[in-house]
């Protein structure tokens, strides 16, 4: 029997594949968004791209015509033709020509069968395929030099492989077949192992082969341990989603058509491939916003570059498009019909809704009116009652603020009460000893001296201050706010009122009385007069409210 450990071991190997498996999954579509994005901005720089190449080109061009000698311009006019090549078919053809008649005026046969494989090629990529192996039959291999043998062998496979692509008949379609693959291997035989033509052709012979793991693998290695050129790295993407198209990856096919597309897009390349497969993906899957953008590139990229090769794939997949777009249209006439079906029974429940509304219209109008006049008599009952939850509310916080005011005072009137008991009972001990050991006249002159009574007041009038401050701890900044910026009046000591801060400390409290205010501070009543005119005199705003204003600090947030 299994025992539990193997079965829980089996079941958590499973979780984690699985697990691994969807963030894998994950992760891809993340690149291919990411990539995607970046390929849409790197098409809004195309014109950027196109700009830097005619600048090479013009570079190019005037190497051409400062060169000194023939042999100079031959290699200058072979720089030029490897530009033109993937841009302008007939530019190519043209400085193909040119290299040919500078090459027989040097009377080089290498040099003139180099200018001659050049117009092969130019007639292999425009699809005139009869004159492409016309000009071949007439080169033998034996007759290149070791440097023109790659080259030579690149265009027979290229043809040969364009002829199988495009065979009607199933017999020349394999002929043509086994030629592609053995100008492949010739190709492999003239180049060495780990070089980039190398590696690039014996990855399209794995992927032919039907071996498309080795084919990723090998390229990865390549790629990791060589720097390429865009177009070169193009190259390899482009090899890569054959690759992974033929292990059904769809995704990570995706994603290096977008990487080739990127290399073509950086090197201004005009004769490729992948945008146009790309698009034909996201038509399958039915983006057909960004797919027809990318195929439309793809087709002026191929009229102006008048590689007609390329434009003869594109006229092979307008049939698959238009299914495509058949399909989308059925299926977009069968929501349609849905749609209509829907609008059809919403219509008709309207229509219902419409004469039950019209049945209420009349209730509602009826009830309107009582509504009206019922709301007339609750927004007056609501202004009334407004008004005495304000009045309401300033009375509690009236109550709140003198039960406030009862509780501090009381509390500080039994401490004030019972140390004035206890300096009593001090004062009286002290005059009972003076009585008994000092002489009659220093006993009445210690009686006469008024420094006990000061020293009593002035700790009276600081135990004041620190009590009112700590109830209204933002009296002194509340107060000189309603001074003129001038007349502010700032305490020499903290905690500690001035005169004029004292008085109306004590009409905050409720003694207005100037009467009062005089006793209490002991000052005379005229003194009291005109500090109270000098500080309206000072007021910021109306005299008149002034000394009301000062009544009111503080009443807000004791209320709250």
């Amino acid at each position: 029997m299994i025992r539990h450990e193997t079965i829980l071991a089996i079941v958590t190997f499973l979780l984690i594949f699985c697990s691994d498996a969807i963030a894998g999954g994950r992760s891809t579509r993340q690149t291919v968004d990411s990539l995607m994005c970046e390929l849409d901005a790197e098409l809004a720089q195309r014109q950027t791209y196109l700009l830097t190449k005619n600048a090479r080109l013009d570079s190019l061009r005037a190497n051409v015509s400062n060169a000194d000698d023939d042999r100079y311009r031959f290699e200058a006019l072979g720089q030029l033709y490897d530009e033109f090549f993937s841009f302008n078919s007939d530019s190519a053809f043209s400085v193909s020509l040119e290299r040919e008649r500078v090459a027989r005026r040097i009377g080089d046969p290498f040099l003139i069968r180099n200018a001659v494989l050049n117009k092969a090629n130019v007639y292999n990529a425009t699809a005139m395929y009869k004159e492409c192996l016309e000009i071949l039959d007439t080169i033998h291999a034996h007759d290149l030099p070791d440097y023109l043998l790659p080259y030579y062998y690149h265009i027979k496979r290229t043809v040969y492989g364009y002829l199988a692509d495009f065979s009607a008949v199933s017999r020349d379609r394999l002929a043509y077949a086994e030629l592609t693959g053995k100008y492949r291997d010739s190709i492999l035989s003239v180049n060495a192992p780990g070089t980039l033509a190398y590696t690039i052709t014996y990855a399209d012979k794995l992927n032919a082969l039907g071996r498309p793991r080795e084919a990723i693998e090998m390229i990865d290695r390549f790629c990791e341990s060589n720097s390429l050129t865009p177009h070169e790295r193009a190259i390899f993407s482009w090899t890569l989603s054959d690759s992974y198209s033929r292990l059904g990856d769809i995704e990570e096919q995706k994603i290096q058509l977008i990487n080739s597309s990127l290399g073509d897009i950086r090197s201004s390349v005009r004769e490729y491939v992948a945008l146009r497969d790309l698009a034909l993906i996201l038509y399958r899957e039915g983006d057909l916003d960004r797919a027809y953008k990318l195929m439309t590139i793809a087709v002026e990229d191929a009229e102006k570059c008048n590689a007609r090769q390329r434009i003869l794939e594109l006229s092979r997949s307008y049939p698959m498009i238009n299914s495509i777009y058949v399909d989308t249209v059925k299926g977009q006439h069968s929501r349609l019909l849905v749609m209509i079906s829907v609008l059809t029974v919403v219509c008709m429940l309207l229509l219902i809704l419409f004469f039950y509304i019209r049945r209420q219209k009349q209730r509602i109008s009826n009830a309107r009116s009582t509504i009206e006049r019922n709301n007339t008599e609750l927004q007056k009952l609501n202004a009334d009652l407004q008004d005495y939850v304000a009045r309401l509310s300033d009375a509690n916080s009236a109550i709140a603020e003198n039960s406030e005011l009862k509780e501090v005072y009381v509390g500080r009137y039994m401490d004030q009460c019972l140390a004035y008991i206890e300096k009593m009972d001090s004062y009286r001990k002290t005059v009972a000893k003076m009585y008994a050991t000092e002489s009659p006249e220093k006993l009445k002159k210690f009686l006469k001296s008024p420094a006990i009574i000061d020293a009593e007041f002035k700790a009276f009038y600081e135990q004041f201050d620190q009590t009112f401050l700590k109830m209204f701890p933002d009296f002194v900044a509340d107060f000189n706010a309603l001074l003129r910026p001038e007349e502010v009046i700032e305490p020499k000591h903290p905690g500690v009122l001035t005169p004029e801060l004292r008085i109306y400390a004590l009409y905050r409290l409720g003694i207005t009385d100037s009467d009062k205010i005089a006793k209490f501070l002991r000052y005379s009543l005229t003194t009291i007069y005109n500090y109270r005119t000098k500080m309206r005199n000072k007021a910021r705003g109306d005299r008149a409210t002034f000394e009301d204003a000062v009544g009111r600090i503080g009443r807000q947030s004791s209320s709250r």
